[in-house]
């Protein structure tokens, strides 16, 4: 079909210029240092859940800044014992950890799973971040959008990277089967942890958000035209306030990943369009794969692709 073939051309040599600041790498190795030197602090209480094929844990570990992360942790009650492969579930915007139920296919197929709030989203989980020069137009995205090291983002792609310690320290998995997967915002967050942590096995990212944010804001694509907002607001801060979004966008770090990536966009997207997310795609040089949606939206072939996903995992090897 000529559309998609003309489609498919445009988005495979799309490659905007980076909009990463030289001391891009610093920023990120002491953003790392410093969460690392905190205590994970995490907890785990088995509850009583009517299923007999899972056990079920609700967990919570100290984020990046001591914000209590919230989430649940189930392991396979069938099958040998040993260690589990393990998958780390972020959600979209606005969502949260979900109920235990819906992650239950994923069980099924033989993973643990981590899923986790975002702070200050929809699920049970706070926030104890401070911002010093701005507050919140509209969204979270905007949350200390003048600093970079006081960006809402910050905080939560390292809340991101502490998932991967809270799986990798049970007991029940296996550190070196450890994948992680999104969709939406949750890609985003996906692509991130997998930029800036070596453990991940495999990321499986779908229509992914915080990507060539820049050109999301122009044109107020979903969760970003908050940011336009803000700059309708104060537009003397648009220097400012597209630095500090250049250390979260992820065209800026795909290049530092080294784990197998399997993608998904659709053209119909106009809350995370895909031409936005081949910014990041285009540079990723580990192993990757990416399945394209003509006629979806931000959907993103929903349970059609889910299918997909089970059958990348098994044929990846990540499944014995």
């Amino acid at each position: 079909m000529r559309y998609i073939e003309e489609r498919l051309r445009e988005l495979e040599a799309y490659r905007p210029e980076l909009t990463r600041r030289p001391d891009f790498g610093e920023f990120w190795e002491n953003t790392l240092s410093e969460s690392h030197d905190r205590e994970l602090r995490p907890t785990a209480k088995q509850v009583d859940y009517p299923c007999g094929h899972a056990r079920v844990y609700d967990i919570s570990y100290d984020g990046f800044d001591g914000t209590r992360i919230h989430g649940w942790f189930l392991v396979p009650a069938f099958g040998k014992a040993g260690r589990w492969p393990c998958l780390i579930q972020y959600h979209g915007f606005t969502d949260s950890r979900g109920l235990p139920w819906q992650l239950m296919h994923w069980v099924m197929a033989g993973m643990a799973v981590l899923a986790v709030d975002c702070r200050a989203q929809g699920g049970v989980t706070g926030n104890c971040a401070h911002y010093t020069d701005s507050g919140m137009v509209a969204n979270v995205t905007t949350l200390g959008i003048l600093d970079p090291h006081e960006y809402y983002y910050r905080a939560v792609y390292m809340d991101c990277v502490r998932a991967v310690d809270f799986a990798a320290g049970r007991p029940e998995v296996d550190p070196g089967r450890i994948a992680v997967r999104g969709t939406s915002q949750g890609g985003a967050l996906g692509m991130a942890v997998c930029a800036l942590d070596g453990r991940p096995a495999l990321g499986i990212v779908n229509v992914p958000s915080n990507s060539d944010i820049e050109t999301r804001i122009a044109g107020r694509h979903g969760s970003f035209s908050a940011a336009a907002d803000f700059l309708m607001r104060y537009p003397d801060q648009t220097d400012r306030v597209l630095e500090t979004l250049s250390y979260f966008d992820t065209m800026n770090m795909a290049d530092r990943i080294r784990c197998p990536i399997f993608a998904s966009v659709a053209l119909g997207d106009q809350v995370c369009p895909a031409k936005c997310y081949y910014a990041s795609y285009n540079r990723i040089t580990a192993p990757k794969e990416i399945t394209v949606y003509p006629f979806n939206g931000h959907d993103g072939a929903g349970d059609a692709h889910m299918e997909r996903e089970l059958g990348y995992l098994r044929e990846s090897g990540f499944l014995a």
